[in-house]
């Protein structure tokens, strides 16, 4: 159903593109269930659709599907990816879902996409390309930047660009991390794998600490 109601926060829409993920669907079958008012959604003034979240989890229990999780984190790394190349983004995308490592990918095409969708997604890591048509990685992390709740993500950014150009474009946000392309993907396993084992010890340490407070 189309509405011009625009929710209060972020968390309760989604746009296509991680709507389409969340249900196992395809863009234009979301598109279409938006227009058979299966599902609720609404258009900005740019003319791009979200996805009103509580009509998805109603969804999934009309249909027996598993349910949004409440929690805002499970044991699978949560990645974000914005790549406009085709191309890299389905080799990377590819390495995640192959991958042997609890890594959760949520893959897309342009730095609006993820803007409209990262309050929802919560992820642990973004990879970004900087180069991109529409809104750009500059300005995508540029934005990020002003929200607290983005803090703690850790963001790493693929880009043909030198160093020097990033530079002259404004540069990067302190913390990220930059490796240039062509991706070396010996590099990116080295990254994934040193981030799950350190996340590892930061779990396993919080809950010592949880065990150690009830037994005090």
């Amino acid at each position: 159903m189309q509405t011009n109601t625009t929710p209060d926060t972020p968390e309760d829409y989604c746009g296509t593109t991680y709507a389409a993920k969340l249900l196992g669907l395809s863009v234009g079958t979301i598109q279409t269930l938006v227009e058979k008012n299966e599902l609720q959604a609404w258009k900005t003034q740019g003319g791009h659709r979200r996805i009103s979240m509580p009509s998805i989890r109603e969804y999934q229990r009309k249909h027996n599907m598993l349910t949004i999780p409440n929690e805002p984190r499970d044991n699978r790394l949560r990645v974000l990816l914005v790549e406009d190349d085709a191309v890299t983004r389905e080799m990377l995308r590819g390495y995640c879902n192959r991958s042997s490592m609890p890594v959760d990918c949520t893959a897309m095409s342009s730095g609006l996409e993820a803007l409209i969708d990262i309050s929802s997604i919560k992820p642990d890591v973004l990879i970004t390309d900087l180069d991109m048509p529409g809104v750009d990685g500059f300005e995508l992390l540029r934005t990020l930047r002003q929200n607290q709740q983005f803090n703690r993500m850790t963001t790493l950014v693929l880009s043909a660009l030198t160093p020097e150009e990033v530079e002259a474009k404004g540069g990067l946000p302190e913390g990220t991390i930059f490796m240039a392309k062509p991706i070396n993907m010996d590099w990116f396993n080295g990254f994934f794998t040193a981030f799950l084992a350190g996340r590892y010890i930061e779990l396993h340490t919080q809950d010592n600490n949880k065990t150690a407070a009830a037994q005090a």
